[in-house]
């Protein structure tokens, strides 16, 4: 399969956990990644429940309106 590189941002500790695996590992997590877009991209409605399962895993990590305001604010 061919791939073609692309810059997404992440969080912080993703990266690390991203960066910190062995090359073997991080084909397989961005083949992962790349059906992951593929698979949100197809229909707008599986785009929105992509959104909703990361809405719903910020908010059980303590993410709030005021906190995402916050950081979207900083920049």
């Amino acid at each position: 399969m061919t791939t073609v590189p692309i810059t997404i941002q992440v969080d912080p500790q993703a990266a690390r956990a991203f960066n910190s695996v062995p090359l073997e590992e991080k084909r397989k997590l961005e083949a992962l990644v790349s059906l992951r877009l593929l698979e949100a991209t197809r229909t707008p409605d599986s785009l929105k429940q992509v959104m909703r399962e990361i809405s719903r895993a910020a908010q059980a990590r303590g993410l709030t309106p005021e906190i995402l305001k916050a950081i979207l604010d900083e920049e």
